[in-house]
């Protein structure tokens, strides 16, 4: 029930009290005596009508401290609309069928398989130059990245690895006899 209406239960048991006749208030409904009722009246419509801030907790908590307060976020990033190529995709999906049908059916027949059908590739995706995978666009960045540091670590080689074993226990050999 809102304030001001008429179904207010102050409203309908708006009785006498001792002398005095009680009327209803006309925003929160409550009864009050002629006196209390034009003084009640013009606080009443204040703090009804008055619209109140949403309290902001991190605002009262970082009051008087030296951390900033957060601005307002920034705007997301429109990203370009991509043109949709559902049909390319549409006949990916009915050419795989096809495939399998036919795969299936070899089997049954005992005939030789078919050739699979040519890999089909996302014009989306982006091609790593380092080891050829395609990735979408946030996967790529991440991806070209960590492939660009792993070409360029050295191979461990354990033929190289032995040798340069061998090496340092011959130096040390010859190390020790010259004591």
């Amino acid at each position: 029930v809102t304030p001001g209406s008429s179904h207010w239960a102050f409203e309908d048991s708006c009785l006498q009290d001792g002398n005095q006749k009680l009327f209803p208030c006309e925003v929160c409904g409550r009864c009050f005596a002629t006196d209390v009722l034009e003084r009640h009246g013009p606080i009443c419509k204040k703090v009804f009508n008055k619209k109140r801030k949403p309290f902001n907790s991190l605002k009262q908590r970082l009051q008087g401290t030296d951390i900033p307060t957060v601005g307002k976020s920034p705007q997301p990033k429109v990203q370009p609309v991509r043109k949709s190529n559902w049909r390319q995709q549409r006949e990916d999906f009915i050419n795989t069928i096809r495939s399998a049908k036919q795969f299936t059916l070899a089997i049954k027949e005992g005939r030789p398989l078919p050739p699979p059908p040519p890999p089909t590739s996302n014009p989306d995706y982006i091609q790593c130059p380092y080891c050829m995978r395609r990735f979408n666009e946030t996967a790529a960045q991440r991806h070209i990245n960590f492939c660009k540091n792993q070409t360029s670590r050295p191979v461990f080689d354990p033929i190289q690895m032995a040798a340069r074993l061998v090496s340092r226990a011959q130096c040390k050999a010859q190390a020790s006899l010259k004591k």
